[in-house]
């Protein structure tokens, strides 16, 4: 009999019905020579420290670092994964050979080898490697079954990285909490998640520091079109004082605005990338504000539905085999019938853009199989809709625009105004109908070089912006390019090789922050809580915390997936490090448990100062207005909440009524007045779920 392993009981039922392993057995199928069984994910993990050497299991500084001789495997500790890997031990050991159907990517390598690993297999293993799994897929998967030893180096870049995190998580994690540790706090320290946060905490810090400036543009209208005045270098001119501006306008009254320069090129915008697993989760979060995770899940569930392909990617491309199968795809997508019917009356175009060999790694781009979509939940549809869409969109023609630039002077000053307009929609076709999506530009009136007239010259006042902060969408691809801001799609294929995580583990990685609270979520954008702010202080070491150097490890990751980098030497280098970091720690010259979570004072800005710009935080219609002893709802009538200027006989300032309510508690004010006694004490006053203030002892 042969043996075929998959990672979840739902795709095991699907291979076993193609394959003729029609009899349900408990814990598997069998017939027409074949067993057919399952994980359930991860079956197995690491070692803990304590299965290696018992006084391993406390948190000591003088056992740091452990690092095991040989790192080892076992089953986690489960009734029904025990159970299930009895019925894979008895099966292993009565087949003639094994297919590993495992999700063909490297943690599905890494979760069955394992398994067969612990239990004992000794016989030849096959791979089966598809992308989708509608019949036709699995049919053609198991006529050209792959040698398994082909995977071997998948395997090895799987265990090194899952090796990479147990070395710098445990040590890191026991390391900072017994040294900075304060109470019950376990300080999380994770290869990938610590530089994350530093990402995190970084920009809050540039947006603290950042001080608005006031600044004045000149401007002026002429025939109803919008012209801006530049430089010597020519670009905008930003003036600091507005004195300089009224100068200006003044210099412009009573003289005629000249054409200088009108010049209309006609360009392309090339189609939209088919997606990854990145830019997936990246437009979800901007357009239906889906997380990570959830976005995730529902590109799973839908290639699980058989109705995408493989989406634990991270290429935007086609290999060359897949052509002849985008037309039967297209004629598959009924509901969007009205769309690819230009499409299939023609050849369809076969460009670079799409069809790129050397770009396509274990897997393809994500796009569906043409199976009819039926019984989604409406986020599934959602997704299912964005990846559609920009399947049938890339092979639509090019959008041809048409690029104005035109320059004008008065005078001795030189002012611009540029446009454009769409003159064939080409792939905006597919989103017409999109509400979210931009109305075309305004056109531009048509202008003769030499031509003059009267105009309207006016100041423009404006306030310079902060950074901004994250968002899961601008998080995700900080982690994808390394910290840098890029948005040139060619330019962030190239920085991929040495980002941060893999794009099946970005979004776990975003909600452990989450769920350790380090970083929390205001509507769309993340923040630092004073925990995450505070560990990131408390960690000196920058290479702990280097985007740089998690990424050069992931670049190795790579290397050693492709059999250009050992295991054994990643493992060494991370050793040493580790070694070092232990070194560095212990004997840092500050006092044990001086960790602390306290949020450091920021100043805050007049604009966050003004009530009448926060909404309430209980009946969420109106915003809060200031009285002489309180700040409450406008809309008091109807809402009772408001917070008093005075508290426990404590005047509270505007700040820390502004925190009170926008985060729920206060930093910590010193000797405050405990009723019915002389007793002071420091600590928070808390806003509750019921908007009820009470005071927490620090």
């Amino acid at each position: 009999m042969k043996l075929c392993i998959a990672e979840k009981p739902s795709v095991a039922k699907d291979i076993a019905e193609v394959i003729g392993a029609k009899n349900r057995k408990d814990g598997y199928f069998e017939g027409n020579g074949y067993w057919v069984t399952w994980t359930f994910g991860h079956l197995c993990t690491l070692k803990e420290p304590h299965d290696y050497k018992e006084h391993w299991k406390y948190w000591r500084l003088e056992d740091l670092p452990i690092i095991p001789e040989k790192f080892g495997i076992k089953l986690i500790p489960n009734k029904g994964v025990e159970k299930q890997f009895h019925i894979i031990k008895r099966l292993v050991d009565q087949c003639a050979e094994v297919i590993n159907c495992g999700d063909a990517g490297q943690e599905g390598e890494l979760i069955q080898r394992w398994v067969l690993q612990k239990a004992g297999m000794k016989v030849p293993m096959k791979r089966l490697w598809i992308s989708s799994l509608t019949e036709e897929a699995i049919k053609e998967g198991f006529e050209n079954l792959k040698n398994a030893d082909d995977y071997l180096n998948l395997y090895k870049a799987g265990s090194s990285r899952a090796i990479g995190d147990w070395l710098l998580g445990i040590n890191g994690t026991r390391l900072f909490t017994r040294k900075y540790g304060k109470g019950e706090n376990t300080l999380s320290i994770g290869r990938v998640q610590t530089p994350t946060l530093a990402m995190i905490v970084e920009r809050q810090k540039e947006i603290d520091a950042f001080v608005v400036k006031e600044y004045w543009e000149l401007k002026t209208e002429y025939k109803g079109q919008e012209f801006q005045c530049l430089d010597k270098q020519s670009k905008t001119l930003r003036l600091d004082k507005e004195e300089r501006t009224k100068k200006g306008l003044e210099y412009l009254q009573g003289k005629d605005f000249e054409i200088t320069s009108f010049e209309q090129k006609e360009g392309k915008e090339g189609n939209p990338r088919l997606y990854d697993l990145t830019s997936l989760q990246v437009d979800a979060n901007k357009k239906f504000g889906f997380s990570a995770e959830q976005t995730l899940n529902y590109i799973q569930n839908l290639y699980e539905k058989k109705l995408t392909t493989y989406p634990r990617v991270d290429t935007t491309f086609l290999p060359d085999d897949i052509y002849p199968k985008i037309k039967p795809i297209l004629k598959g997508l009924k509901f969007y019938s009205k769309l690819t019917e230009s499409l299939l009356s023609k050849d369809i175009p076969k460009t670079k853009s799409v069809f790129n060999n050397k770009k396509v790694t274990d897997h393809h781009a994500i796009i569906p199989t043409g199976v009819q979509a039926s019984n989604l939940t409406p986020e599934e549809n959602k997704i299912y809709d964005l990846v559609c869409k920009r399947f049938i969109a890339a092979f639509y023609p090019v959008c041809t625009v048409s690029n104005t630039t035109v320059f004008g002077k008065v005078g001795e000053l030189v002012f611009k105004a540029s446009g454009k307009q769409i003159v064939k929609p080409g792939w905006r076709e597919v989103y017409a109908s999109e509400k979210n999506v931009k109305s075309d530009e305004k056109i531009m009136p048509h202008f003769e070089e030499g031509e003059k007239g009267p105009h309207k010259p006016f100041i423009h006042k404006g306030k310079t912006s902060p950074p901004k902060p994250y968002t899961e969408a601008t998080l995700l691809r900080a982690m994808e390019t390394a910290g840098k801001q890029v948005d040139d799609e060619e330019m962030r294929d190239m920085l991929k090789e040495n980002g941060i995580g893999r794009p099946s583990t970005r979004a776990n990685i975003i909600e452990t922050l989450f769920r350790r609270k380090y970083i929390e979520k205001k509507r769309k954008n993340i923040f630092p809580t004073p925990m995450g702010e505070a560990l990131i202080r408390t960690i000196k070491n920058d290479l702990l915390k280097s985007v740089k150097l998690t990424g050069e490890w992931e670049r190795k990751l790579r290397l050693i997936e492709r059999g250009e980098y050992e295991l054994d030497t990643f493992k060494s280098e991370l050793e040493e490090m580790v070694k070092n970091l232990v070194e560095e720690v212990v004997f840092d010259s500050s006092s044990r448990f001086t960790f602390t979570a306290e949020k450091p004072k920021r100043k805050i800005s007049k604009k966050n100062l003004d009530f009448k710009k926060v909404s309430c935080p209980k009946c969420k219609k109106s915003n809060l207005i200031k009285g002489k002893t309180a700040v409450g709802c406008q809309d008091f009538k109807n809402c009772d909440f408001k917070v008093p200027f005075e508290l426990m006989g404590k005047k509270m300032t505007e700040n820390q009524i502004h925190q009170l309510i926008t985060r729920k508690k206060t930093n910590t004010i010193k000797n405050i007045r405990i009723p019915g006694s002389e007793e002071t004490k420091d600590g928070i006053f808390v806003l509750d779920e019921n908007f009820n203030i009470s005071f927490v002892d620090k």
